[in-house]
């Protein structure tokens, strides 16, 4: 195939215009591109950095076959790719002078990218991530559950979830995607947090939401301060959350975990989450 059958853009109500049909047809290998452009339709352009998001479409013969996106300073995401398609990706992006510090996308893409962008600049992929996307079966909330209940994070919540956005960043290795006032402003105002809290009403745990886009919410993030981890709290909020998830009208709930923790990923199977598929996550 031929690098000018990708169409880019900046302009992202064009490009929803072109693909969000695509990427509503499957709400749950798509559900990184349907929140983050949910995002930025509702918060603006730079509602994850300062630089302008760049936007693909692979059309053929007059059919969108994947799509691509990416917010400065984030990596490349993209829908699932044939090698050829990742290969003339790679050439477009390249010719055009565009920078790729990375790549995010289900594992065969991934790796078909990084190879692309590896022949064609020179650069040498890294592995950062190996993550799972799970959903939502039959949710069964963890038991014993420990003492304490969920509650909808609120106004005076403002500064633990700011300095819980910074500490989940960091054990990341990562700094936050967003301006930690602007996030943590954002998901009180949409009732979009809950905190696991002790019965002396002590926040322990906390679990997120993104909006519902095309029926599907991601449960994102999951955050538990070191010091308290072991004890069932990250369980409880990830229960609750998915509970008020499908309370809320979802038709799926789904999450990412990192394939390197064990602990996370046997607490979700727990709970009632199953695999969809893996994705990876390379540095170049």
């Amino acid at each position: 195939m031929r690098p000018d059958d990708w169409h880019l853009t900046h302009d992202i109500d064009a490009f929803l215009a072109r693909a969000g049909d695509f990427l509503r047809s499957r709400p749950a290998l798509h559900t990184v591109p349907l929140t983050v452009t949910e995002a930025l339709r509702a918060r603006g352009a730079h509602a994850y950095g300062s630089g302008d998001p760049v936007f693909g479409v692979l059309e053929r013969e007059g059919e969108v076959r994947a799509t691509c996106f990416r917010t400065p300073p984030r990596r490349l995401n993209l829908t699932p790719l044939a090698p050829d398609e990742a290969d003339a990706l790679a050439v477009r992006l390249a010719a055009l002078g565009l920078p790729v510090p990375g790549v995010g996308a289900d594992r065969d893409t991934a790796e078909a990218f990084a190879g692309a962008w590896q022949r064609h600049t020179g650069a040498t992929p890294t592995l950062h991530e190996r993550q799972r996307l799970y959903r939502l079966g039959t949710l069964t909330p963890p038991r014993p559950l420990p003492e304490g209940r969920g509650r909808v994070a609120g106004g005076q919540d403002r500064d633990r979830l700011m300095r819980w956005h910074q500490e989940f960043a960091a054990a990341l290795g990562g700094a936050p995607s967003a301006d930690s006032g602007s996030w943590a402003d954002t998901r009180i105002a949409q009732e979009r947090v809950t905190f696991w809290e002790t019965p002396d009403g002590t926040p322990v745990s906390m679990a997120g939401t993104t909006p519902q886009v095309a029926g599907q919410i991601r449960v994102t993030p999951v955050y538990t301060p070191a010091h308290l981890r072991g004890r069932g709290y990250a369980g409880a909020a990830t229960a609750e959350v998915s509970r008020a998830a499908l309370a809320a009208g979802a038709a799926e709930v789904l999450l990412f975990a990192d394939l390197a923790n064990p602990t996370s990923n046997g607490l979700y199977r727990r709970i009632g989450y199953r695999p969809v598929t893996d994705f990876a996550v390379y540095d170049l």
